[in-house]
């Protein structure tokens, strides 16, 4: 198995869940490229005749992500970004002939007051997604599309899996860029160790998200990519949700924060809530529990103590 991405978040645990895949990061192969699949397929052919690699299997982690603040600041390059890496992942594994396990996000399901809750695969393009993530939510978007066009002219066996909200060790801890758990995770931390009074946060901390230890989706998706071919997406995260108000406290108690936390209203909170449904995952015999959220935050802040400041984003 081949992974892109792989000195990410999601990556780096589907090469410890599965060691003997093949990682690539943006300095073995530059999935940016204006040519379509060339890079990427040249990585395939080189990996099967130089290392003699048995590459029958592609999951795409690979993505431009971002909290927020970076959605907001670069819509357009979070669109180009990952549309680009989509093409050349895409037409490489058509080209030489691999399933594609491809990784998208509950940001990109509707935001409208049609849409029923918990949200199902069937409801994806059923409306426009929230406009705090509309540059890299129409850009996964449209990965679906390209998937299921690719299946229907050509036969590829082209699979996506939906996480929500991901965390865990190997996060990106950079305060413009991070998404939220790692962003609260790393300024709790550096107030502590300036012995700050206080900490202000985006938005009213009112609106409830769901969070899936990263650790637990690449589980699933090595499971998923040995055990569905199917064409519609699978929704694969946790589904129990809660407010970043409560968020911040688990956290700030992890970290040994006792200042006071001030909450910025004149700041978004983005969308007020998107909880999902994974019950198509459970029919399609996926058993085990996911970690839950205060074992997993357990551990992520202690990584984060153990190793700071050399971290993603923080180094």
């Amino acid at each position: 198995m081949l992974v892109t991405g792989a000195t990410g978040l999601l990556g780096s645990e589907i090469i410890r869940e599965a060691p003997s895949s093949i990682g690539l990061s943006s300095k073995d192969c530059n999935l940016l490229s204006n040519h379509p699949g060339d890079a990427f397929k040249y990585e395939i052919s080189r990996l099967r005749k130089e290392e003699n690699a048995d590459i029958r299997t592609v999951v795409h982690c690979a993505a431009r992500v971002g909290g927020i603040k970076a959605n907001s600041d670069y819509i357009a390059k979070f669109f180009d970004d990952n549309v680009r890496m989509n093409m050349n992942v895409l037409n490489g594994c058509k080209e030489k002939d691999c399933k594609l396990v491809s990784v998208l996000s509950t940001c990109i399901y509707p935001d409208a007051a049609y849409v029923k809750y918990p949200l199902t695969e069937n409801q994806l393009h059923m409306g426009p997604p929230h406009e705090s993530n509309f540059g890299y939510a129409y850009a996964k978007r449209m990965l679906d599309v390209q998937a299921r066009a690719y299946r229907r002219q050509w036969g590829c066996n082209f699979v996506n899996v939906i996480p929500n909200n991901l965390y865990g060790l190997n996060d990106n801890y950079d305060l413009e860029s991070g998404h939220v758990i790692p962003s609260l995770i790393r300024r709790f931390y550096e107030a502590k160790l300036e012995k700050k009074s206080s900490v202000v946060l985006w938005g009213t901390g009112n609106p409830l998200r769901e969070f899936t230890f990263a650790r637990d989706a690449a589980k699933i998706i090595c499971w998923i990519s040995k055990n569905y071919d199917g064409e519609d997406p699978v929704n694969i995260g946790c589904t129990k949700e809660i407010s970043i108000k409560e968020l911040s406290d688990i956290i700030r108690e992890f970290v040994g924060f006792g200042g006071e936390v001030i909450w910025d209203s004149s700041k978004p909170d983005g969308q007020f809530r998107k909880p999902t449904s994974n019950r198509k995952l459970r029919e399609l015999g996926w058993k085990e529990d996911y970690t839950s959220l205060e074992d997993g935050l357990r551990e992520t802040v202690q990584y984060f103590k153990d190793n700071y400041p050399n971290l993603r984003g923080v180094r």
